[in-house]
């Protein structure tokens, strides 16, 4: 309640009013999802729950101000990765829905060892970061920072993804061909 009546006397309380508002759908069609994406059989529709949960985090990127990294977002994992996903299934000719019924015998081992992961994750992030706020003015983030950081420090590791992308799609083209 205090927080309501302190938002209330804040100017600019209609624009965070908005953002918390987008943060809590983006955030709940993420979360579907991403249930989805774990739970369905069919190959194909966990893909375009995939494309849900990353275009949510994109849309997260924006709220935050970082349209760049949301660009790189949609690019990236969107563009690229999504699609050598679904080109691999396609190429291998993977079964696209589950033929078989599969053992959910350790579902409540899953769900135990995910609700001590999701504390371990909440403990980590406040206990880094606690009571910390993100500034009220957000400005938008500066690229030449963001590529710097990503094509100086990361480049080793960014080239080696790459190769190891590229592998994946001659290995697949490889197993699709001896048929």
């Amino acid at each position: 309640m205090t927080f309501l009546l302190a938002a209330a006397q804040n100017a600019d309380a209609p624009t965070l009013a908005a953002q918390n508002v987008a943060f809590g759908i983006i955030a709940a069609l993420m979360i579907y999802a991403a249930v989805r994406l774990v739970t369905t059989d069919n190959v194909v529709h966990a893909a375009v729950h995939l494309v849900l949960v990353l275009a949510g985090a994109a849309a997260q990127f924006i709220l935050l101000g970082a349209e760049f990294i949301a660009i790189t977002q949609v690019l990236v994992y969107i563009g690229a990765i999504v699609v050598l996903f679904l080109f691999g299934i396609m190429l291998t000719k993977a079964p696209m829905s589950g033929e078989e019924k599969l053992s959910r015998d350790n579902w409540m081992l899953g769900g135990a060892t995910g609700l001590v992961l999701l504390g371990l994750l909440g403990y980590a992030l406040i206990d880094s970061f606690g009571g910390d706020r993100l500034p009220a003015d957000l400005m938008p983030t500066d690229t030449r920072a963001v590529s710097d950081a990503i094509f100086g420090t990361y480049l080793v590791p960014f080239e080696i993804i790459s190769l190891l992308l590229l592998a994946a799609l001659v290995g697949a083209i490889v197993i699709a061909r001896r048929d």
